[in-house]
């Protein structure tokens, strides 16, 4: 998910994966809340470099937060150990093409941001 302010009205743009229940609890809260939602399916158009860059900074430069690390993708690209010894760009740049590493749901309201969906957080963050 992706969340960005327009004018005084929060939405919601919808970047999970159908089958992800995380994505789906999210989905429902944000609807409770009234927050307007527009789906991009996340595996079809990953967050973009400057999103990721933003998220990266809002998690204080802890890259392994933005990656999805119980996917398949993620065991199978062997990304545990890649990590170590990737550069921030190349990280950011692995994220930026292939959606299925990224963490979800992925959520930027402004200066805000969060990966992954705890309702306490969101409800400090975007309610």
């Amino acid at each position: 998910i992706r969340l960005s302010l327009v004018g005084s009205e929060m939405c919601i743009r919808d970047s999970t994966y159908n089958k992800c229940g995380t994505c789906r609890k999210a989905v429902k809260f944000a609807q409770e809340h009234g927050v307007e939602i527009t789906e991009v399916p996340i595996r079809e158009k990953a967050p973009t470099k400057k999103e990721l860059n933003q998220m990266l900074a809002i998690y204080n430069g802890e890259i392994k937060k933005l990656f999805n690390t119980s996917g398949v993708y993620y065991k199978e690209g062997n990304y545990k150990d890649k990590l170590k010894t990737m550069s921030v760009k190349e990280a950011i740049d692995t994220l930026a093409g292939n959606g299925n590493l990224v963490k979800r749901p992925f959520v930027i309201a402004g200066e805000k941001g969060s990966v992954g969906f705890k309702e306490e957080e969101w409800n400090e963050l975007y309610i």
